[in-house]
């Protein structure tokens, strides 16, 4: 027994011993990988080697599910079959190549050609003319236009979202699209696999009888998980027949209606668009289609001819961790930087980059009008921390920041100068630049602006300023947190 005891003991010590080794071993071989990793951001490694530093098994842990690089990768090769040529012939009279003298504005919009430019040569993000732009403010307005437009479907409706929640909208919605689907009309849905973790079985078997296309977006499963759980599809995509579009903040759940018990109201942004720039929004979700699916679809019947009266210049910008460039982050980065009057921006999360911060305090010391609306209350605590680190030195720069006090601002928003603007899925923070499959509508048209900066201000009065003086006297504690959350913020 004695003896049996002894080895017992010594066992114990050796694998307590081994278990110590290895793990040495393991940080040492992480942190190298980490710092030969060129393509990682300089502040994103140092987060990642400070936490495997001093909280070393769970930083491992974490990092082989979240932190590995793997931009550009053979997991999205799939959806490199962006062969533009056969859009191009559908809509190839509509593309704008030229900011001409017979567009309105044009002399102002001319100013912004360079934004223009990048996101033709970032993204192939084509320009288009022939629009028609609705601004859907809140729930009520966005899910009423979106369920005439489906209701209204002859031939195919395309659907694509971060988060599709059990609830009363969606079974509205996923009734319609039965109906609609027993009737003959295509209907194709692509649910991202851990946005929408909590949607039932039910709800994805009712539409598949029913004769519906449906498939998750990189399913996250097991032995598969380390290579898709960082990487989400955060767009929010309608198309009905081709026609009719829609695109920007809003899932598909019922607090963006009746809000809820903890955040209570939530404030967000939509839009409704006819026209060309509708067969940039079909490309997307048909490139992402054959991605979940494997199937190419790029028959004419899904771009039609477009007889629109109204002109309002639209590019569609998407960019994620299969383009080559962060194509909507340089958008916001020049146009920030060429901003000549103002800058208003709406985001539920500021979590930017340091390009991104310090434009926005170049522009604002250069004499730039800037307003940033942030949320009283978050759906995610640390990002609400991560997002006040940054409040004193935007002040300091006198940017000017207001809270909104009567619920959740959820509106993903920039409006510059009354003739840019920009909505759509993007935050303002690292993991929409870098990480998330994103897209935005970004529009030179001076009503529109107009339109959003009046709904701005009108979140404004609902809103407090902050004050320099009055923020940097908080407390210690709220501090400490920010400042641990600000390190995280990489890695969120």
């Amino acid at each position: 027994m004695f003896f049996i005891y002894i080895n017992s003991n010594l066992v114990r010590e050796i694998i307590t011993y081994s278990t110590e080794v290895i793990t040495i071993i393991a940080i040492i071989a992480v942190s190298l990988f980490i710092l030969l990793d060129n393509r990682r951001s300089p502040i994103k490694s140092i987060s990642w080697l400070l936490v495997i530093i001093f909280i070393p098994v769970i930083g491992l842990i974490l990092y082989f599910f979240l932190g590995r690089n793997y931009r550009k990768n053979k997991i999205f090769s799939r959806k490199e079959i962006s062969d533009l040529q056969h859009i191009e012939k559908y809509i190839g009279n509509q593309i704008i190549t030229k900011i001409s003298v017979s567009i309105p504005n044009h002399i102002r919009i001319k100013r912004k050609e360079g934004i223009i430019n990048l996101l033709r040569n970032n993204n192939k993000a084509f320009l288009t003319n022939d629009n028609k732009v609705e601004v859907l403010n809140n729930g009520i307005d966005t899910f009423d236009s979106i369920i005439s437009a489906i209701q209204n479907a002859n031939n195919h409706i395309h659907l694509e979202y971060y988060i599709i929640e059990d609830g009363k909208i969606a079974n509205k919605i996923r009734d319609i699209l039965i109906e609609k689907a027993k009737s003959g009309v295509t209907v194709r849905l692509i649910y991202d696999d851990l946005g929408s973790w909590g949607l039932s079985a039910n709800f994805i078997n009712s539409l598949k009888d029913a004769g519906a296309e449906v498939y998750p977006f990189m399913p996250v499963r097991f032995h598969r998980l380390v290579t898709k759980i960082n990487y989400r599809n955060h767009r929010k995509i309608i198309i009905v027949d081709g026609n009719i579009g829609f695109v920007g903040g809003l899932n598909i759940a019922d607090r963006y209606i009746k809000g809820n018990e903890e955040i209570g109201f939530w404030r967000d942004t939509h839009l409704r668009i006819e026209g060309s720039a509708v067969d940039t929004l079909q490309l997307v979700f048909l490139t992402d289609w054959y991605f979940v699916s494997n199937k190419i679809i790029n028959d004419s019947i899904y771009f039609p001819e477009h007889n629109i009266i109204e002109k309002c210049l639209v590019q569609i910008a998407s960019s994620g961790p299969d383009s080559n460039w962060a194509s909507i982050q340089q958008a916001f980065f020049y146009a920030i930087s060429t901003a000549n009057k103002y800058i208003y921006i709406s985001t539920p999360y500021f979590m930017p980059d340091e390009s991104i911060l310090t434009a926005l305090k170049t522009a604002s010391l250069s004499g730039v009008d800037i307003r940033i609306l942030l949320p009283s209350k978050s759906d995610s605590i640390i990002a609400q921390w991560c997002s006040m680190s940054y409040i004193e030195e935007l002040l300091e720069a006198n940017i000017k920041i207001y809270i909104y006090k009567i619920g959740f601002t959820h509106s993903k928003i920039i409006i510059i100068d009354d003739i840019f603007s920009s909505v759509g899925t993007a935050n303002m923070d690292i993991r929409s630049f870098d990480q998330n499959f994103e897209i935005n509508a970004l529009i030179y048209n001076e009503n529109i602006a107009i339109n959003l900066k009046n709904s701005f201000n009108k979140d404004i009065k609902s809103s407090e300023q902050l004050l320099l003086n009055t923020f940097s006297n908080r407390n210690l504690v709220h501090k400490f947190k920010e400042s641990i959350a600000r390190i995280l913020s990489p890695l969120l």
